[in-house]
């Protein structure tokens, strides 16, 4: 710890804040990486928190922040706080495209570069959400959804975008659902589900305080709860009655991650084929109802489109 401190302490200020936290994360014990976190997460909290603000948000001790600013090289809270300001407003190309788009990126990088870069992470989150899914949870959870009275699926954000796609789809075939991105409405129609109902919440971080409380009080009425995030402990998995985990968004891809919402849409694609298999026959005829309905609204392909492509069809369960 003594080698890390004088390392970063010797440089001359013009390392960012980030940069510094990602070197000096390896050797940090558990207390100071709660914070480290936080930082990586939301870079301006210090600007907005006071010491013991930013320590309740970590989980930690005030005292634990004031050794966490003399790791990356700080004297105390005041000069970070004065290092996370020279940060936002620095007006290096180099460093603000570091602060905003992320380490694996460079303003010189190349197209096929930044293709093959976005790729291989989009790829390592699909696969390791595949292996964070307990089929035979998402399994209970389509079964839920299947029969349920009412569905109500709850985010924001981005993870509001996320609800909607989930709604829309299992709407087509069937499922009484709603989302809720707006916390006044989620928290009313929460308060109204029963045994027979089922909620979702989703959000990456798991700590999105409006997306908990709709989902707490859809628990306190009855509903059968399910949690989508990357943190199995966090506060929104520990209300839910079942959690499916996803990919943790990668640190160096600030700051909104599309990999992270790659792997909750595998997730909600799972949980919506999982619900059609449970009514396919219903499930075949609701959606060919739907097409039928919308189809006046699209114009026909041209003859040059449509030639030597191959139809498309459901494939029956006895094929």
């Amino acid at each position: 710890m003594t080698a890390m401190v004088s390392q970063v302490s010797r440089d001359d200020g013009r390392m960012s804040v980030s940069t510094r936290v990602q070197a000096s994360l390896p050797d940090m014990p558990a207390a100071m990486v709660k914070i480290a976190e936080v930082l990586l997460e939301t870079p301006s909290a210090p600007i907005d928190l006071s010491i013991t603000e930013l320590a309740e948000r970590a989980g930690t001790s005030a005292a634990t922040v004031t050794r966490f600013c003399k790791v990356i090289g700080y004297s105390g809270y005041t000069q970070f706080r004065v290092g996370v300001a020279s940060d936002i407003g620095r007006g290096d190309a180099h460093e603000s495209w570091r602060a905003d788009i992320g380490r694996e990126f460079h303003p010189e990088d190349t197209a096929r570069e930044v293709v093959r870069t976005l790729l291989n992470e989009h790829v390592r989150a699909l696969e390791t959400t595949a292996g964070l899914v307990d089929l035979d949870e998402v399994q209970s959870i389509a079964r839920a959804i299947a029969t349920c009275r009412h569905l109500d699926i709850y985010g924001i954000g981005g993870s509001g975008i996320m609800a909607e796609e989930l709604q829309a789809r299992l709407y087509r075939i069937g499922v009484s659902a709603h989302y809720w991105q707006e916390v006044h409405g989620g928290l009313t129609s929460a308060a109204l589900q029963s045994k027979n109902s089922v909620a979702i919440g989703i959000s990456n971080s798991g700590r999105t305080d409006e997306t908990i409380q709709m989902l707490s009080q859809a628990a306190s009425a009855g509903a059968f709860t399910v949690a989508i995030t990357h943190e199995d402990s966090s506060p929104l998995a520990n209300v839910a009655d079942v959690t499916i985990g996803t990919a943790a968004p990668d640190p160096y891809l600030q700051p909104d991650d599309l990999s992270a919402k790659h792997s909750q849409l595998m997730v909600l694609d799972l949980i919506y084929l999982l619900v059609a298999q449970e009514s396919f026959a219903d499930t075949a005829t609701r959606l060919a109802a739907s097409a039928m309905a919308v189809s006046g609204h699209r114009r026909p392909q041209r003859p040059s489109q449509t030639k030597n492509r191959p139809s498309l069809r459901i494939k029956e369960p006895s094929e």
